[in-house]
């Protein structure tokens, strides 16, 4: 075993035993507990928590090697501007709202907000969804073990599985909670001290941000003298109309998924769910502001130590990465020499996924620095995954099987299906990682568009217009959905359609999707009965400081339904 497979299995270990003894110690027997913690998570624990929710696979082993290697980094910035916007369009616009509407899931608002009907297609959502983010984060699990424990893809993502299996089945969101904030401490401390070290060697700067600025003019050059279009130059491979529609994407995405937003459930109070999303916006910009730099660092350092290398000098992290086939060399000219020039750009491919992993070797840096790299990735793939596995068994346990089949169950029956819901994603999530359609961050990007097309709008409309219908909502999110994911089906490579309509790219649709599913709930909305004036007046008073006796009645259960919509759900309010 070399020392770079033992540091990782050493960090690895510590870092999986810790995750499992909180899963432990957290362990729930509510449904409270289960779905939302109880409500009671600190503000900062759960800034932490959503940021480590947040800054999945895609953020901490994608998102570098997009900005790096998209030949220039302005077309992989739409990642950065989209992700980061959205949060903030998330915090302002829907987090504190939704809280204190006081439900467990994104259907959960949406059956009460508008009918039973409208629950199911959020269920159907909310589900894919998840299930395209979770592919990426299990695809991420398998990338870090095969390359740094030397084991197959395979089983690298079943061993993520049997992890996640253990601390989100038995501890819920509670366990999942407390077990994101030690994975968000393991993964932004591996994140920044290899970008501190890379910036001191190459700028002699020990913030990144401020060497990232220094090293530009430099890459600039380097990649003209290439033949290559200047790193920082616009619209090279991306035209601004996809330029717009996946920013637009990405960011009206974020704030519709269903897995960030559930964590504001978690929060004490509404004003602790604001809080929570400053602690947020911190935690996230420490890792969003150093991506750039992580980017520019690593393909200033492979343009200077392979373009020109004759491949048996090549240095030992390129024959490393390429014999597990995530650095690909063809020698098309037959030189035996590395060249990454414009006219021999086929030369040479290097998967986007692996720049974080091997920047520390690129840079050489000890062998413990880059163990804890592995495990600071790892930790990112595990903290989304299981957010969005809690986010499918919730759906499937609380909004279809108690709400719709089983009104009468107890919380022992409820958490029993949870878990076995919980259990059932798990080994579907384990699939797509060991065959997923794309690489991370691309797959993530998919997810976006889906969230943006489906639950942005009419969670928007749910809470700033009063007289948003069920059957407006219900027509818009089929609407948004079918028309985002049919398209995204019809691009992709497989099926011959890549060029798309118009140009327009699958990443960037879920924003044509979004105004889709607006204007169908409007129209559809305008020609349909209108929520009751106790809903009307709940909306009204949701929006504003302070809780009335009515969204207290509310969120405690006490209102009737035929109060809130004219007619009895199916069971539920019998069960009552």
């Amino acid at each position: 075993m070399s020392d770079l497979q033992l540091w990782t299995l050493v960090f690895v270990a510590i870092t999986f035993s810790l995750y499992i003894y909180i899963a432990y110690r957290s362990r729930v027997s509510t449904t409270s507990g289960f779905y939302v913690a109880g409500g009671g998570i600190p503000a900062p624990a759960n800034g932490a928590a959503v940021a480590a929710d947040w800054m999945s696979a895609a953020s901490f082993i994608s998102m570098a090697g997009i900005v790096a290697f998209s030949q220039n980094g302005y077309a992989g910035s739409v990642y950065l501007m989209g992700w980061t916007g959205g949060y903030v369009l998330l915090a302002l616009l829907l987090a504190p709202y939704l809280r204190k509407f006081g439900k467990y899931t994104v259907p959960d608002f949406v059956g009460d907000r508008y009918s039973e009907s409208a629950r199911m297609v959020a269920v159907v959502c909310a589900i894919v969804v998840s299930f395209v983010y979770v592919a990426g984060q299990m695809s991420g699990v398998g990338v870090v073990f095969q390359r740094f424990l030397g084991v197959d893809t395979t089983v690298g993502v079943i061993i993520g599985m049997v992890i996640v299996f253990f601390y989100a089945v038995l501890g819920g969101m509670k366990g999942i909670t407390w077990t994101q904030v030690a994975q968000y401490t393991v993964l932004i401390i591996a994140y920044l001290i290899p970008a501190v070290a890379i910036s001191v060697q190459l700028t002699g700067i020990p913030v990144p941000q401020i060497g990232f600025g220094q090293i530009l003019e430099e890459l600039n050059g380097l990649q003209e003298d290439l033949g290559i279009a200047a790193y920082t130059e616009a619209f090279t491979q991306t035209n601004m109309l996809n330029m717009i529609l996946i920013t637009g994407a990405l960011m009206f995405g974020t704030a519709g998924l269903p897995h960030v937003i559930v964590r504001f459930y978690t929060a004490r109070s509404v004003r602790a769910a604001r809080y929570s999303a400053l602690w947020a916006l911190f935690f996230i910009s420490l890792l969003y502001t150093t991506a750039p730099a992580i980017g520019a660092f690593s393909k200033f350092n492979v343009i200077e130590q392979l373009n020109g290398t004759p491949v048996a000098d090549a240095p030992s992290w390129f024959e490393s990465w390429s014999s597990v086939g995530l650095i690909t060399h063809t020698d098309t000219n037959g030189d035996g020499v590395i060249n990454m020039g414009a006219a021999d750009v086929t030369e040479l491919a290097i998967n986007n996924d692996i720049v974080v992993l091997a920047t520390p070797e690129i840079a050489g840096l000890p062998a413990p620095i880059v163990g804890l790299v592995a495990a600071g990735g790892l930790a990112a793939a595990l903290s989304t995954a299981s957010g969005l596995l809690l986010v499918i068994s919730s759906s499937v346990a609380n909004d279809v099987y108690y709400k719709k089949i089983n009104p009468r169950a107890d919380e022992k029956r409820q958490l029993l299906v949870g878990r076995i819901a919980m259990a059932g994603a798990i080994v579907v999530a384990g699939y797509l990682g060991i065959n997923p359609p794309g690489f991370v961050a691309q797959v993530v990007a998919l997810a976006f568009g889906l969230a943006a097309a489906s639950f942005f709008p009419i969670l928007v409309l749910g809470i700033f217009w009063k007289k948003c219908t069920a059957k407006g909502a219900t027509a818009g999110m089929a609407a948004g959905l079918a028309t985002t994911l049919a398209y995204q089906l019809w691009t992709i490579d497989i099926y011959g359609n890549s060029d798309g309509i118009f140009g327009i790219q699958e990443t960037g649709f879920g924003t044509i999707g979004m105004l889709i599913n607006f204007a169908v709930t409007i129209v559809v909305s305008q020609f349909t009965e209108k929520p009751t004036p106790v809903m009307q007046q709940l909306v009204e008073d949701v929006r504003y400081p302070g809780k009335t006796e009515l969204v207290a009645a509310h969120a405690s259960g006490e209102l009737a339904e035929e109060e809130l919509h004219g007619e009895t759900h199916h069971g539920e309010h019998e069960a009552r």
